[in-house]
Order: structure tokens, then sequence, then C-alpha cells
């Protein structure tokens, strides 16, 4: 049987409150953990919502997920199957099985139209952030992901004149879409991810226009033509060296959630 019904196709959110109200799921890919396991440190403010990796958060799908990394996350879609099934959203190793089934929560799904995130993120050595749109998987082919915006903390690096400039990673993952093909870059753009900027992206079947601020960085002759979910986040790698400049508590702060139709 397919996933529920999704949800809502507009939002303008801006986290004043308590977002699970209003169906947003504060844990990451829960059904392979547990809402308590895979619960993301996060708190609203007059600024947004925080997601945070306190010194003291846990390790995420532990002697699972390889390399070993921590989370905190925001998704506005969330189910699964029932404990025991492969009927889950982003299985990160073949064969992966429901450790506790999730019931559907829909904040907002579009299948075409315009989201806007916009935020700014504390990360340094050893930490990341991103922020994507990927197919809520009621089949396993409906995953096709488009990438907003991922920069990984080791990649800020001062360019020409000092400016701050970081790898600023968007595109197309197709994951188990056989409709899709990787389209993914990363190139060194000047921008301060400490500071807020909004990060878009346009779509429609067959076409995605993303953006900086408003500006068009780059455009993609394909797109996912179902439903897809929005995922926030902030990531630590214990493994991987942190080292001098990196923050003691990895941030992101998303201030602002605009998804209008196309």
């Amino acid at each position: 049987m397919p996933a529920p019904a999704p949800g809502p196709t507009v939002l303008d959110e801006r986290f004043t409150s308590r977002p699970e109200d209003r169906g947003w799921t504060l844990a990451y890919l829960p059904a392979w953990s547990s809402r308590s396991a895979a619960a993301a440190a996060a708190r609203t403010s007059a600024e947004g919502l925080h997601l945070t990796i306190p010194p003291d958060h846990p390790v995420w799908c532990p002697g699972d997920h390889e390399p070993p990394l921590r989370v905190s996350a925001a998704q506005s879609g969330s189910w699964s199957g029932p404990v025991g099934s492969t009927r889950g959203q982003q299985p990160f190793r073949p064969g992966q099985t429901v450790r506790e089934e999730q019931p559907a929560r829909w904040a907002c799904t579009p299948r075409s139209g315009r989201v806007e995130v916009t935020c700014r993120a504390t990360v340094g050595p050893g930490s990341m952030f991103s922020a994507w749109l990927v197919g809520v998987e009621d089949v396993p082919e409906r995953s096709g992901e488009l990438c907003l915006v991922e920069v990984f903390g080791d990649t800020l690096a001062p360019g020409p004149g000092g400016a701050p400039t970081a790898a600023l990673g968007s595109g197309v993952h197709p994951f188990r879409d056989p409709g899709l093909r990787e389209e993914f870059s990363a190139p060194r753009t000047t921008v301060d991810v400490a500071g807020w900027h909004t990060y878009a992206v346009e779509w429609r079947p067959g076409r995605a226009v993303f953006e900086l601020d408003g500006v068009v960085t780059r455009e993609l002759a394909q797109a996912p033509d179902y439903p897809l979910q929005l995922m926030l986040g902030v990531f630590d790698f214990p493994g991987r060296p942190h080292g001098a400049g990196s923050p003691a508590v990895p941030e992101l702060v998303v201030r602002r959630v605009r998804v209008t139709p196309g």
C-alpha cells in the first residue's frame, strides 16, 4: 500500500512557536532509529528555529550508519511502514528495516513551485549544514532530491580580498528514481554562511532553477515529478578532524520557509 496522502503544498513558516504543532517532525529519519533517539536539539526564538549539536548530543544510528554522525534536523514530512518492513524514507543501506513505525505527519509536501529557506549557520571543520527537498517515498522510486544548499565547514575560506567563501553545493541526487541522473556540484562562491541568506529552488517537471539571495546560480533540465518534503539539518562528524576554529556547538538557524505553488 502507498503512504497516506501528503499534506499542504503552500507554506509560510516563521518558526515563532512549536513547529510540531503544524506537522513538522523534529527528528532525523526516525523510522531507522526512533523519535526519541533521533530527536533534534531544537528551540524557537524571535530569530526562528535553532537546530544545534551540543557536546553531549548522541550519535545517530550508532553502529549502523557509517561514518558516525550527529544530527539535529527538522522535516516537513514523515511516515513509515511497520517495524521490520523496508518501507521508509531515505534508507542508507540495502535491506534496511524499520525500527520504530512512524505515523504519517505532513507539514508541507509540494510537487512543484518555489521553496525558499532563509537561514544562517555556524559550522567549521567536522560539521556541515543543508536544506533539501526529497521525495516522500510512498514508493521507493519517488526518492529524488533537489538540494537547495549543502555546505561543509572545512570548505569555508577567505577569497580574494579576504571576502568569505564556501563550496556551495546544490543540485539533483536521483537515489532510487530511474528518471533522474546525478547532477550536483559545489562551486566556490563568495558567501558568508554565518549571515542570513535565502537559498531557493523553483521547479516543475523537467526543470529546476536554484538561487542564492534572488540570483540564479544554476539551471538544470530535470526535476522530480511527485510530492517532495523539506529537510533542514546541521550535522557533525565525530571521526573527522575538527581543529582550530571549530564551533563548540554547530548551529543552523532557520528564520523562514516559504513555499508557493508553481
